[in-house]
């Protein structure tokens, strides 16, 4: 496997040490790593996994194996080692696709490249946390569809729970949570640009528009195609202006979702109903949360201390809500 002198180093991995084997060997044996994030990302199929060919044919026209072609020249090899375990390439993919450009023109000189070897049995576990520790806590260079990407396979392919995968990338419960159900949705709703992910990062992070979702079924396939349109043009509208319509009366909302008025009309159309303003949102919620029976329930079954202290506040609310209303009314008279 190995040409030349190698050397060993101790890796440490999640309280196990790991004896990896470091030196030069031909990367012609070499096989790229299908779940790769950023393999995976761009040789996207639902039919089949793509072949050794196809990846290596996509890998020699981007952009950053180009540069990495004359960086490694410039510096006459490798200032990394690339990770293998079994022959696959787990972290270098892009580097092994350089050395192989390089080998096209010069077999002798680019026949061998740096690798830091993994015990064939080191475990998957092992492997996802040292991949996750390199690209989601770390240096961090997988974009977020990337990372999404990689957690959503850990769970669905390799069926680890996700409580698991919090511990393996070092990431919180939740956020693993976030970034596998805006994958799978963007799978199921057959959307793979991973230029659009920040749209459906937003699309599925408000509160708001999880209620507006459950009331209409057919929200989904409207969101897409007028993201896909550009009739929603930035990801960020999804986060300022659709949060805003999900908070509007339902026939507004209705309007939107059935195609009856665009984007923006329902925008403007809630901003006129109040919405999308602080101070008014937050009265708003206030009076709803008064206005529910269920809270003389509450209060009813309280005991006397707590009824009292409750009573205090709801005097000092009536006698700001009085002063309030007059000097509103006072600044509705100046503004005619």
């Amino acid at each position: 496997m190995f040409q030349g002198p190698t050397e060993k180093e101790i890796v440490r991995i999640r309280g196990n040490d790991i004896e990896t084997t470091i030196g030069y060997m031909p990367h012609i044996d070499l096989l790229f790593y299908v779940d790769n994030p950023r393999i995976y990302s761009f040789m996207y199929s639902d039919k089949h996994d793509p072949s050794q060919e196809e990846i290596f044919e996509k890998l020699r026209s981007m952009e950053h194996v180009k540069q990495l072609v004359q960086s490694i020249k410039l510096n006459d090899g490798l200032l990394e080692p690339i990770i293998v375990r079994k022959n696959v390439v787990l972290e270098g993919n892009s580097r092994l696709a350089a050395y192989r450009l390089l080998y096209e023109k010069d077999a002798i000189k680019w026949g061998l490249i740096k690798a830091k070897v993994y015990p064939s049995d080191t475990d998957d576990s092992l492997v996802f946390a040292l991949l996750g520790e390199f690209h989601l806590i770390g240096k961090k260079d997988w974009a977020p569809y990337e990372q999404a990407g990689f957690l959503f396979r850990r769970h669905y392919l390799h069926k680890i729970d996700q409580h698991k995968i919090a511990l393996e990338s070092g990431l919180s419960k939740k956020k693993v949570a976030h970034l596998i159900s805006v994958y799978k949705f963007m799978v199921e709703k057959g959307q793979n640009d991973p230029d659009k992910w920040s749209y459906y990062d937003e699309y599925l992070k408000s509160r708001d528009i999880k209620k507006m979702r459950e009331e209409f079924s057919i929200i989904d396939k409207n969101i897409i195609k007028k993201i896909n349109s550009g009739e929603i043009p930035r990801a960020v509208d999804l986060r300022d202006k659709l949060k805003v319509i999900a908070k509007s009366n339902h026939k507004n909302q209705k309007k939107f979702v059935y195609g009856d008025i665009k984007f923006e009309e329902a925008f403007e159309r809630s901003q006129q109903q109040g919405f999308g303003h602080n101070c008014f949102e937050r009265i708003h919620t206030f009076r709803k949360f008064i206005s529910e029976f269920e809270i003389e329930k509450k209060l009813a079954n309280y005991e006397k201390s707590i009824q009292d202290k409750c009573l205090y506040e709801l005097k000092k609310i009536h006698n700001r809500v009085d002063r309030l209303e007059k000097r509103v009314m006072f600044f509705i008279s100046k503004n005619k």
